[in-house]
């Protein structure tokens, strides 16, 4: 590319971002960080004022959600392009990642060189997806045409989360919903917060229209 790619990287661990700071200075000329944030705050601030080209997000970031920060920087005026760089090398969360609005969805353990590379490719308008995942994708696509998953599942639901929607549409309270599934209440109302997360609903009865609106429990 004639300009450097202008990158802001959004890890909360200070050796992830010296690493990857330390990994992307040997490519210079073609990826420049201009940025760190080890919370969701400081990362607006830093996207707001520098207008980055890219922002590298950590999907987890102790009590906040790099997804939930993807989404916050899609809806910016100017939005970045994000990519979503992960440990954990689930389908599942690469749906939730280009549902919120994510350019790409890499693990940590990338080199330097297919980083820089990844980073270009995002630029150039390509949505971006980890060598090892992209397979797996392609597999569970074609089994989700096929209608072998859980009802939800192209949502980015699991199957536990679904299990417990089609209990809400049930009309199962949080203790019933606990005793029909042998969880404890803390463990439901975590499922709940996912779901209402994935299906971007703020509470049950929103929850059971997505549901009963798109067919998912027949």
């Amino acid at each position: 590319m004639e300009t450097p790619v202008r990158v802001v990287l959004v890890d909360d661990h200070p050796m992830v971002r010296a690493g990857l700071s330390a990994m992307l200075a040997p490519f210079a000329r073609r990826v420049r960080v201009v940025g760190q944030a080890g919370d969701v705050t400081t990362a607006l601030e830093l996207v707001t004022g520098l207008s980055p080209d890219v922002a590298l997000v950590d999907v987890r970031m102790g009590t906040a959600s790099g997804l939930d920060l993807c989404r916050t920087l899609a809806a910016l005026p100017v939005p970045p392009r994000v990519v979503l760089l992960s440990v954990y090398d689930d389908e599942q969360y690469v749906y939730e990642a280009l549902r919120a609005g994510a350019s790409g969805y890499l693990l940590k353990r990338v080199d330097g060189e297919e980083l820089v590379r990844r980073l270009e490719e995002v630029m150039g308008g390509e949505t971006v997806v980890d060598v090892t995942l992209a397979g797996r994708i392609a597999a569970s696509a074609a089994r989700l045409h096929r209608g072998e998953f859980w009802p939800g599942a192209h949502l980015g639901l699991t199957q536990r989360e679904s299990e417990v929607l089609s209990l809400l549409v049930a009309g199962l309270s949080n203790r019933a919903i606990a005793d029909r599934l042998v969880l404890g209440q803390e463990t439901v109302k975590s499922h709940l917060r996912a779901l209402y997360r994935k299906l971007d609903v703020t509470d049950r009865a929103a929850a059971v229209t997505v549901a009963l609106r798109d067919g998912m429990f027949r």
